[in-house]
Formats: C-alpha cells, structure tokens, sequence
C-alpha cells in the first residue's frame, strides 16, 4: 500500500525518472506509507500523499552536486574537499520525514510533560482538581 503514484512524484520532479528509478521509486513509496503510518496513521490523505512524495523526490534528487535535504554545505578548491549536512534527522540513502513533512503530518516537537503518577492518585480515579 502507498499513498501516492510513481507519476505524483515524477509531476514535481524538474528531471524524468528512469525506467529502474521508477520501480526503485515504487518500493520507495510502499516504504514511506510505513514510516508515515508509524508517525501518524490518521493524517489527512493530502498530507499522508505529499509526504510520500517529498520522501521518494529527496532520494532521487534533482542535482548531483547537492544532497537533496542538505541545510550546510561546503565545498574547496585544489584540496578536493566537501561535505554537507543533511537536515531532518536522514541521511543519505535513507527515508526519513523533514520538519516540514511532520508538521504536515500534525507531529514534531511539542513540548510539555505528563507524570505517570497522574494516573495512580487513590481515592480520584486518575483525576485531579484545581
């Protein structure tokens, strides 16, 4: 199962994909519905298809000299040197969903807490009064 189609992605690619990158491109997608079911299974369709395609367009990349979610990067002259940061948490090779797409998704970073002992309180069952 996959939310999006091969021709999704390849509609917001600016290069075609080739024959063996669009089968690539469809396991990709199956292995994007995992990871977007793990964050938050009940995302709208439009979010969940977006997604799917941010995820498979990051590992095909539209240029060779980038990686596609790099935030940093450097490059030298005669020492032949560069490396780059990748953003999001990934790395490439690898799917992973950028802040943008947890956001998208209705996760990411929240702050607050909650104390297991919240719901232990004798005598309440589990609620308390202000």
């Amino acid at each position: 199962m996959s939310y999006a189609t091969v021709e999704d992605v390849q509609k917001r690619m600016t290069r075609a994909l080739t024959e063996a990158e669009q089968t690539a491109c469809a396991t990709l997608l199956e292995d994007a519905a995992v990871l977007i079911d793990a964050y938050n299974a009940k995302a709208s369709a439009d979010a969940k298809l977006i997604v799917s395609c941010h995820i498979a367009a990051r590992m095909f990349g539209d240029s060779n000299d980038i990686p596609v979610g790099a935030t940093q990067g450097s490059m030298s002259g005669l020492g032949y040197a560069q490396s780059w940061t990748i953003g999001g948490g990934g790395a490439t090779g690898e799917i992973y969903l950028s802040k943008t797409d947890k956001r998208l998704l209705g996760v990411g970073n929240r702050i607050g807490s909650r104390s297991p002992l919240e719901d232990c309180n004798e005598g309440n069952n589990g609620t308390t009064s202000d």
